[in-house]
């Protein structure tokens, strides 16, 4: 009854994110401890600030199912050993062994880890774009791991996925309905939902954000990430949403962080283009009411200079 009462309380307000704690969970490389969101459905929320050395590189949701028949974990993580640590925090949970890990897209956060779960036998699953942006980037993402987190980093290495999927993965065991769905272009390549129709759940990856400002990509086109939002994410109409980044919430609270605050920028940035106004100038249209989110400082402006080289040609 206590564990309903305070979902209902996470699910019902923000809860304050964690951009300036550098680690909440000092006895496991994991920034915090796994939580059980819903029944079953379990997740490591991490920092809602860059990958730095003290936060260890986990700064996304690392995500695990509990199927009756083995374990699915969403997100390979940042690093061999932050893998290891969720890994050992898993077995505290239960004997069930993991058979499976699910990608979210083919940021380095995402797929890092993936070199401590092929060394277990762990099959790995990825969207095919973001199996390729790990392949063509990969490399890249390895040397920024190591170079933030130092010892940190040790054991990582470049794994790509063992099978790759184009529009839906459907989880072959267990007792519960679990789909991984690529329901089109948003926020970088290769970006997925892991949908638990039964439960009303979508552990939502990247498409979602809401505790701390989403980046916009030189390859994110907002236009198309909108109407993915729109023709695909709305229809799941989830009761509960495990963001990419941040804590469990509601469809509401990454409405108003994710979709509204796409088409807030893009109409102040077309306001400014129609105004006749340049690049320069783009930067610094105004974005206020957001300036309480994490990484504000970090994303704002190179998110407005984006959507304005998108505009233009538009």
């Amino acid at each position: 009854m206590l564990k309903k009462v305070i979902l209902c309380c996470l699910l019902a307000s923000p809860v304050l994110a964690s951009e300036d704690i550098p680690d909440q969970y000092p006895a496991s490389l994991l920034y915090s401890k796994p939580v059980e969101v819903i029944p079953h459905v379990f997740s490591a929320i991490g920092a809602t600030a860059p990958s730095t050395y003290e936060n260890a590189g986990h700064n996304n949701n690392l995500s695990f199912i509990l199927t009756g028949d083995g374990v699915v974990v969403i997100n390979g993580g940042g690093s061999y050993l932050l893998a290891q640590a969720l890994h050992e925090e898993i077995k505290t949970l239960t004997d069930q062994p993991v058979r499976l890990v699910i990608n979210e897209n083919g940021q380095g956060h995402a797929m890092l880890g993936n070199s401590y779960w092929a060394d277990q036998g762990v099959k790995i699953v990825a969207h095919i774009d973001a199996a390729h942006e790990f392949e063509d980037r990969g490399a890249q993402s390895l040397a920024g791991a190591e170079n933030r987190l130092q010892e940190r980093a040790k054991g990582s290495r470049v794994v790509v996925p063992d099978e790759t999927f184009e529009e839906v993965y459907r989880v072959p065991f267990g007792d519960m309905e679990i789909q991984a769905l690529h329901l089109g272009p948003s926020h970088s390549p290769g970006d997925i939902v892991v949908w638990m129709p039964e439960q009303s759940l979508v552990i939502a990856g990247d498409i979602a954000f809401h505790e701390r400002m989403l980046p916009i990509f030189e390859e994110t086109i907002t236009i198309d990430w909108l109407e993915t939002w729109e023709e695909e994410f709305e229809k799941l109409n989830a009761t509960y949403v495990i963001p990419g980044h941040g804590h469990p919430t509601n469809m509401d609270q990454v409405r108003r962080y994710t979709r509204d605050y796409l088409v807030y920028l893009r109409e102040k940035v077309g306001e400014h283009l129609d105004a006749g106004g340049d690049l320069a100038g783009a930067y610094y249209v105004d974005q206020s009411p957001y300036t309480h989110l994490d990484t504000f400082e970090e994303l704002a402006t190179k998110n407005a200079g984006r959507v304005f080289e998108q505009m233009e040609f538009e």
